[in-house]
C-alpha cells in the first residue's frame, strides 16, 4: 500500500474514534478488513484506494467465494469496504463509490444459542470459596444479573456501580452509557467479592487501580480471562453448548422474555441501539413454545 494510501486508511480509522465513538474493538475489525482487501489487491496489480472500480470489488468477491469464506464473513468485509468509500465520498477523495451497486450476501437468519435456567444456575453454583473462587461467582453473577457485554464487564469501574442503590452504570458501544439494576444476590457476592479483591492486590502488592475486577495477581481483568473462566466451568459441567460470556448475554435477554418483560425495556436493559436488534430474542422464545408444543402435545 502506498503511503498517501495508509494516510487515507488512518484518516477513516480516526473518524471512527472521535466522530463516530467507535468501540476500540470495532475499529481493529475495520482495520483488519480493510487490511485483507490490501492484500488482494496487491496481489494483482498496482492499484490506489481512490481508482478502485466495481469489477475489482467484484473480484475480490468472487475470491473470497472460491475461497469458500462464511456469508458472514463475506457481508461484515464489504461493510466495512463500504463505510470506508462512503467516507472517502463524504470527504471528496472520490467522486463516485465503487461500492453503490454491489451488494451484501443474504444472510440466513441465526438464533442467538442460549443456555436453560438450570444450567445458568448450576453454573453460578460451581465456583468454590477460594478468593478466586469468589471472584469467579461475581463474575458469573454481574453478567447473568445484567446481561452486559464482556468488555462492558473487564472496564467497569468502582465508582460506576453503586451496591447501596443496586444498581450499575455501563459503558457500551459508541461509549453510550446506561443504568442498569442489581438483584440482591448479585449485591451480596460483589460485596464478598471486594474483600476477595483487596486481599489478592494485598499479595502481589499492586498499586491501587479502579478496575472492579482483577486476574490471581491482583492487575485488571481481561476479556480472554472471562472466557477461559466461563470455559472452566462449563467442562466441570460437561455442557455441550458453545458457551461464551454472549451466551450468557441472551441467556439474560432470552429468560426476561419467557417470564413476561417486554420488548422495550430489554432493549433498553441490553443496551441496543435499534429494537429490531433485540427482536430476534423473540424468535428465540417463539420457537422454544413451539418445542415445547411439539414435544408435550399428544396430537402435535
Amino acid at each position: 500500500m502506498l503511503e498517501a494510501d495508509k494516510r487515507l486508511v488512518q484518516k477513516f480509522l480516526d473518524y471512527l474514534s472521535v466522530n463516530k465513538n467507535s468501540s476500540p474493538m470495532t475499529i481493529i475489525n475495520y482495520s483488519k478488513d480493510i487490511d485483507c482487501f490490501d492484500k488482494f489487491m496487491s496481489g494483482r496489480k498496482e492499484w490506489t484506494w481512490v481508482k478502485i472500480s466495481p469489477l475489482d470489488i467484484r473480484a475480490y468477491l468472487a475470491d473470497l467465494n472460491k475461497k469458500m469464506y462464511a456469508k458472514r464473513t463475506i457481508a461484515r468485509r464489504v461493510s466495512a469496504l463500504r463505510s470506508f468509500y462512503k467516507f472517502l465520498l463524504r470527504e471528496n477523495y472520490i467522486s463516485v463509490n465503487p461500492l453503490v451497486k454491489v451488494k451484501s450476501p443474504k444472510l440466513d437468519k441465526k438464533l442467538p444459542e442460549f443456555l436453560d435456567e438450570s444450567e445458568v444456575r448450576k453454573i453460578l453454583e460451581m465456583p468454590d470459596n477460594s478468593l478466586l473462587g469468589r471472584r469467579d461467582q461475581a463474575v458469573l453473577e454481574l453478567l447473568y444479573a445484567t446481561g452486559c457485554r464482556v468488555a462492558e464487564l473487564v472496564s467497569l469501574t468502582f465508582n460506576k456501580i453503586d451496591l447501596n442503590n443496586r444498581i450499575v452504570l455501563l459503558t457500551g458501544k459508541g461509549n453510550k452509557e446506561r443504568l442498569v439494576p442489581l438483584g440482591k444476590i448479585c449485591c451480596d457476592v460483589l460485596a464478598d467479592y471486594f474483600l476477595c479483591r483487596h486481599q489478592l492486590m494485598t499479595k502481589y502488592q499492586v498499586a491501587e487501580h479502579q478496575r472492579l475486577f482483577v486476574n490471581a495477581r491482583g492487575t485488571p481483568l481481561t476479556d480472554r480471562s472471562v472466557r477461559r473462566i466461563i470455559e472452566k466451568y462449563i467442562i466441570a459441567l460437561s455442557i455441550k453448548k458453545n458457551v461464551s460470556p454472549h451466551t450468557i448475554r441472551h441467556s439474560f435477554a432470552t429468560h426476561l422474555l419467557e417470564h413476561g418483560a417486554d420488548l422495550r425495556s430489554v432493549q433498553e436493559l441490553l443496551g441496543h441501539a435499534n429494537l429490531s436488534t433485540t427482536q430476534i430474542y423473540t424468535h428465540v422464545t417463539t420457537e422454544r413454545v413451539a418445542e415445547v408444543y411439539r414435544k408435550n402435545h399428544p396430537r402435535a
